[in-house]
């Protein structure tokens, strides 16, 4: 991995499950929504790495664009999970990096699951609005913390509001902005194109109808790519979908594990 410390926490025994995390935030967001929905499904290792520059991860001028990302992830499979056949979910940033591992290693991803997955560019991206608001989140919370749950959730109620506050605003201004930049401006894969890499294996693309950061129109061009896909675009949720919409996630990710189960494992490299 490049000599790069990488902090990630793993949880139960079993079939590895990579969770990739989005841009600003840290493992915690994915490990909130995802540890209750493998809680009740016995025999996954869940493995939730911070990406470079978030979190606990750093990332050094070395990591000067996606392609040196991807490789940097690419060896943390290699040091933690080895040849072994496991199953990938990312959300936003973390699933057009998920969307790259599984292009590169086809025959070992069992399974991918990308959640308002971010392109290397958007398209018909609507404005932010606000479909319930229950709660105000300038009376409760701090300046900085309300800016970034207005601007993240289209649902703001108590519930949601919960949510951010467990799982998003502990990983507040631990992003190294500087790195993220400099990352940024290299989005697009130098080596191949994103749009160029067919996985055929069990695949589950879920997209918020108010996402008003990636929108959901690019989400629908990936069918294409993904020939055993579910696609869903959800109402009543934005790109927070995994804390708006959580008991469509867990429906919809359990029947994914599910098919994931009778992909035949195939060694990479064969």
């Amino acid at each position: 991995m490049s000599g790069i410390p990488v902090y990630y926490e793993a949880f139960g025994d079993g079939v590895p499950v990579l969770v990739l995390h989005g841009a600003g935030v840290d493992h915690r967001e994915m490990a909130a929504v995802f540890e209750p929905i493998f809680g009740r499904l016995p025999g996954y290792r869940r493995i939730y790495p911070d990406l470079p520059g978030m979190g606990r991860t750093p990332a050094p001028a070395t990591l000067a664009g996606a392609d040196d990302v991807l490789e940097f992830l690419l060896g943390f499979v290699d040091a933690l999970i080895g040849p072994a056949p496991f199953r990938l979910i990312g959300h936003s940033a973390g699933a057009y990096f998920a969307r790259a591992i599984a292009g590169k290693r086809v025959r070992q991803v069992a399974g991918l699951a990308l959640v308002c997955p971010l392109g290397g560019s958007t398209r018909d991206v609507q404005e932010h609005q606000i479909l319930v608001a229950s709660v105000d989140p300038d009376k409760l919370l701090g300046t900085e913390e309300a800016a970034s749950f207005g601007e993240y959730f289209v649902i703001q109620t108590q519930a949601t509001l919960d949510r951010f506050l467990a799982a998003v605003a502990p990983s507040l201004g631990l992003a190294d902005e500087a790195a993220l930049e400099r990352i940024a401006r290299q989005w697009e894969f130098r080596s191949f194109a994103a749009d160029s890499l067919v996985y055929s294996g069990p695949t589950l693309i879920l997209a918020g109808r108010q996402d008003a950061t990636v929108g959901y129109a690019g989400a629908w061009g990936l069918l294409e790519l993904y020939p055993r896909a579910t696609f869903a675009v959800l109402d009543q949720a934005g790109h927070a979908l995994p804390h708006e919409q959580p008991d469509l996630l867990e429906a919809l990710v359990t029947e994914w594990l599910g098919r994931s189960v009778s992909q035949k494992p195939v060694p990479p490299g064969t």
